[in-house]
């Protein structure tokens, strides 16, 4: 392909050289049925937190305040220089990958069923935030509680993620009101539906396993129901990794979590 540029480049303008590259590149598409532009995500960071699996993951971030974790860069972006001016904001974007997907990139349906919905109901794959989609990227607004220096470089300390422990970050913005904040538009179908939230009975003789902030964010996490919305069997135990424990519970059809056992993992 570059031999085939230059020759036809020969004797060309710049212009000319860029017009016919262009060209050229879209009849090897058309001939080949290959789209040679491509844009490759590496990361630049990780995020780490207490919740190392998608099960009690919260389902948007923002909905456990509480959740801290740590941003932690690779080697090559830990130049201090480029968080610099960083702390004078609130809030940040974070733009990640779906790195626990079960399906495969490229494996994905144009309807999705959204929990909020109950889990029955579909709606179109762009219409809401599912993590099955074209291209498996997310993008959530966490709120910077500062940065640590340390041994892993500049360190991101946030809260409010809705990431699961080991998450790929591919970018970070700052989050700016004056255009990224809408007050009074509209959301779509999550408008007019509330999260039912479910009444936590946690036995006293097993929280000791948790710190007081540990269990603060255990409780909050739980009261959002962690569970699949089509999921209804209060005979059912349910195991949720947190902070190197296995919460098990139920959940009655009355709303009632109950937290049967606390393993150590």
């Amino acid at each position: 392909m570059q031999l085939l540029l230059q020759l036809w480049g020969v004797g060309c303008s710049k212009s000319l050289l860029f017009l016919n590259a262009l060209l050229l590149l879209q009849f090897f598409e058309y001939i080949s049925g290959t789209k040679l532009f491509c844009m490759e995500f590496t990361p630049i960071a990780h995020y780490h937190s207490l919740l190392p699996a998608k099960f009690g993951v919260p389902r948007q971030s923002g909905l456990v305040p509480e959740l801290k974790g740590r941003i932690v860069f690779l080697p090559e972006y830990r130049n201090p220089d480029t968080l610099r001016g960083i702390e004078g904001f609130d809030y940040l974007w974070l733009i990640w990958g779906f790195s626990l997907n079960a399906k495969k990139q490229g494996e994905w349906s144009p309807l999705v069923r959204p929990p909020l919905l109950g889990g029955n109901e579909h709606v179109g794959v762009f219409a809401t935030r599912s993590p099955f989609r074209p291209n498996p990227i997310g993008l959530s607004s966490v709120h910077l509680c500062g940065v640590e220096y340390g041994a892993d470089g500049p360190v991101l300390v946030v809260s409010g993620a809705d990431l699961a422990d080991g998450t790929p970050i591919f970018d970070i913005k700052p989050y700016v009101v004056y255009s990224d904040s809408h007050p009074g538009a509209r959301s779509g179908f999550v408008d007019g539906k509330e999260w039912r939230e479910l009444d936590v009975v946690f036995p006293a003789e097993m929280r000791g396993a948790f710190t007081d902030e540990e269990f603060a964010v255990l409780c909050r996490v739980l009261e959002l129901d962690p569970r699949p919305q089509y999921h209804d069997d209060p005979e059912r135990v349910y195991g949720m990794p947190f902070a190197g424990h296995d919460v098990r519970f139920t959940v009655s059809c009355e709303g009632v979590l109950r937290v049967v056992n606390v393993v150590k993992i």
